[in-house]
This record gives structure tokens, C-alpha cells and sequence, in this order.
């Protein structure tokens, strides 16, 4: 009889991905991947819709599963793209909105008018006021949408980011939480007290009732129930945001261990210890894991396109069919072509920190060959990215050779 496994769900701004792991063999059984299509309403606006991610959630599960040869899992994790933010409605189990994506640009005028209250936000957050995150999501909707506002403030509504939306889904509408690392990216929790803020939730006009309780990373999210993809009673036993899952997936363990993922944007976290460090060079501070009593923290520096930049030669351009297909092109291209691209169609992350994309399309010179636009688009993932790893290791965190 095979031993239990472990099942992560791993929900991404392209895809939804399941990996079934057997924790005694040390290895994997079975995967499954599914894309996720991205809607674009408006210019600089991106949203999910939230059933869609669900849909595939419950096909890779069945999926992996199948190919692992239908094993008994013992617990589920879930790891997610964060900031983006739902609401749904309790009684329904419906959304009310499509998912409102961390890359989406539609809060720009709101954060500009109160650049002024920059320093209080990081002092309370560790984060800075873009459109980047969760808090300025939900004041969009809630001015523009006042019947969710009022909805929101009865208790009728629920909100949080994609981790909280799975959470309640899974465990058939019976919690409604979310963990530590993903509500430090929300400009609504204290990183200092660990807890909502009631000043932060009246300055985004969010009303306490609709968000969920907050655990740290490692606890009990309850268990499944009501699922036609997985019996009933299997707990979710671990949550955390993509780029803090991938922190410590790249085993930076103790203060000063550093990491920069490459996925839809890149993102550099450095561990700074238990204590919270504020960067001097626009970095981030942000929770890195709560696993015990004591959080763990992390310096962060997010730039917002990378592999987004392949999406866009694929499908904006039309350059290939597969986003394999870019390194035999990139290959064909000449390397030593004085290109520079700067990454700003969604906005400018750290350090620069600039909300607004820009205001038309890129589109290739059409007296180029076909070769030309490649290396341009994939430059853009390179430059930007050594941005931040050199500020996290400007004297931001001690013990930072380790």
C-alpha cells in the first residue's frame, strides 16, 4: 500500500498547476498545469474570472491525482499569486466581481492624490501605495459598486486574495481565512501587531466584516468537504504567497539568504530574521512565514514583467505559437544589438515605484524582420531585475554574506 501524500496546489497569474508529493520517497508523483486566460477590459485593467480559477483548480487536482495513481493524501497546501483580490457572496458562494489582478493599473489617479501619506502607510505596512495592491482593489469596487459596499458592510459579502477564495471553496464555505504573508500585501494588515488595522480599514473604506480571520502560514484551514475532485475531511494544513513559498522552496532559511524568482514578473526576497527591517531603497518589507510564534521577514523587490514579457510576444505580437518556441528565437537574434526595453506596461515596481503604464500599445516596427522584437522583449526581464538585488544588499539587513 503507497504511504500518503502531500498535495500542492499552486495557483499562478498564468496557470493553476497541482503536484502531488510523496514526503517519504522524497518525490513527485504526479502534475497537472492548466493556463488561465487573462481579461483586459479596459487599458491597464486586468482581472480573472474567480470560477475559471476554481475550474481549473478542481481539473489539475483530478488530474495529478489520476497520474499518481489515485493516492490517499494526507494534506493540502496552497500556494498563490497574490494581491489579487475576490468577493463573493457568502450565501450564493458566487462572485460578485471578476478577480481584480495585482497587475491592474485602475487605482493609479487614487494612489497619485495621496502620494503625501507614503510615510504611514510603510510605517504600519511596510509597503508603499500603488495599485499594486489589495486595499486599493477594494476601494475601487466598493465606490464604484456602493450596493457591494452595503452588502459588505451587513456581513453578506466576503473578500480576500486567491489563497481565501480556494480556502472557502474548498472546506465547502466553512472558513473563511487567509495566512500571514498573504495579508501583508493587502495596505490593510499590520506587519508590526499582526492583525487587521482599523485606522488602514477606514482610510481604503473596507469594513472589517467582510475579510477573513488571519493564521499564520503553518496551522489549520480547516478541511475539505463537498468536493466531486477530493474526499471529505482531508485538512489544508499550509498556506503562503507564491514568492514567500518560493523563498524558502529555495532554501533561504536564516537572515540574508536571498533569492529572485523569474514567473510572470521577478521578484527578489531577502530574509532579514524576526524582526522587521524598513528598506532605505524602496524595497518592500513584507512577512516572509509564521510558522510558530514568531513571524519571519523579508526585504522584497518586485518587478512586474518578466515571462510576461514571452505572453506578450506570443500573443500580442504573434511572434510564435508556444512560449518555447522563444529561446531557438532568441538564439537567431544578435546578441550584440545596443536594445534597451523598460518594462512599464503595467507600471514600474521597485525601487522607482511608478504606477502609471503607458497610455498606447507596443507594437514592433513593422520594418524590422521578425527577429528583431525578440530580444527586446525578453531584455526588459534582465535590466530591471538587477535593480532590486542590488538594494536588498546595500545595507539593508544584517548578516546579509550569509
Amino acid at each position: 500500500m503507497s504511504s500518503p501524500v502531500i498535495l500542492s496546489i499552486d495557483q499562478g497569474t498564468t496557470s493553476t498547476r497541482a503536484v502531488v508529493y510523496d514526503p517519504a520517497a522524497f518525490r513527485v508523483l504526479g502534475t497537472a498545469q492548466q493556463e488561465l486566460e487573462q481579461h483586459y477590459p479596459r487599458d491597464g485593467w486586468v482581472e480573472h474570472e474567480p470560477e475559471e480559477i476554481w475550474y481549473a483548480v478542481a481539473r489539475t487536482v483530478r488530474e495529478a491525482l489520476a497520474a499518481a495513481g489515485t493516492p490517499t493524501v494526507a494534506a493540502i497546501g496552497i500556494t498563490n499569486q497574490r494581491e489579487t483580490v475576490v468577493v463573493w457572496d457568502r450565501a450564493a458562494d458566487r462572485p460578485v466581481h471578476r478577480a481584480i489582478v495585482w497587475q491592474d493599473r485602475r487605482t493609479t489617479d487614487f494612489c497619485r492624490a495621496r502620494a503625501a501619506d507614503q510615510p504611514w502607510l510603510r510605517g504600519k505596512t511596510g509597503l508603499v501605495l500603488d495599485p499594486y495592491f489589495s486595499a486599493t482593489k477594494l476601494r475601487w469596487l466598493f465606490d464604484n459598486r456602493p450596493e457591494l459596499k452595503r452588502a459588505a458592510e451587513r456581513g453578506d459579502l466576503a473578500c480576500g486574495t486567491i489563497d481565501s477564495f480556494l480556502i472557502w471553496r474548498l472546506t465547502g464555505g466553512r472558513v473563511h481565512a487567509t495566512d500571514t504573508t498573504n495579508a501583508s500585501r493587502t495596505l490593510l494588515f499590520d506587519i508590526h501587531t499582526l492583525q487587521w488595522d482599523d485606522d488602514l480599514l477606514r482610510y481604503f473604506g473596507v469594513p472589517r466584516a467582510v475579510l477573513p480571520e488571519v493564521k499564520p502560514s503553518a496551522a489549520d484551514f480547516g478541511t475539505t468537504a463537498g468536493l466531486d475532485f477530493l474526499p471529505d475531511g482531508v485538512p489544508i494544513r499550509g498556506v503562503a504567497g507564491d514568492q514567500q513559498a518560493a523563498l524558502f522552496g529555495q532554501c533561504a532559511f536564516g537572515p540574508g539568504a536571498a533569492k529572485c524568482t523569474y514567473g510572470t514578473g521577478a521578484f527578489f526576497l531577502m530574509h532579514t530574521g524576526d524582526t522587521p527591517v524598513a528598506s532605505g531603497h524602496q524595497l518592500l518589507t513584507t512577512v516572509a512565514a509564521m510558522t510558530g510564534a514568531r513571524p519571519q521577514y523579508a526585504l522584497e523587490g518586485a518587478v512586474f514583467v518578466a515571462g510576461a514579457a514571452v505572453q506578450w510576444l506570443r500573443d500580442g505580437l504573434h511572434l510564435f505559437r508556444t512560449a518555447a518556441d522563444v529561446e531557438r528565437l532568441a538564439r537567431e537574434s544578435n546578441p550584440a544589438e545596443p536594445v534597451l526595453f523598460v518594462p512599464g506596461f503595467v507600471g514600474l515596481g521597485a525601487p522607482h515605484w511608478v504606477p502609471e503604464g503607458p497610455r498606447r500599445d507596443l507594437r514592433a516596427d513593422p520594418r524590422d524582420d521578425r527577429r528583431r522584437p525578440r530580444p527586446r522583449g525578453l531584455g526588459r526581464c534582465r535590466f530591471p531585475g538587477r535593480r532590486p538585488d542590488r538594494r536588498g544588499t546595500q545595507g539593508s539587513c544584517p548578516n546579509r554574506g550569509r
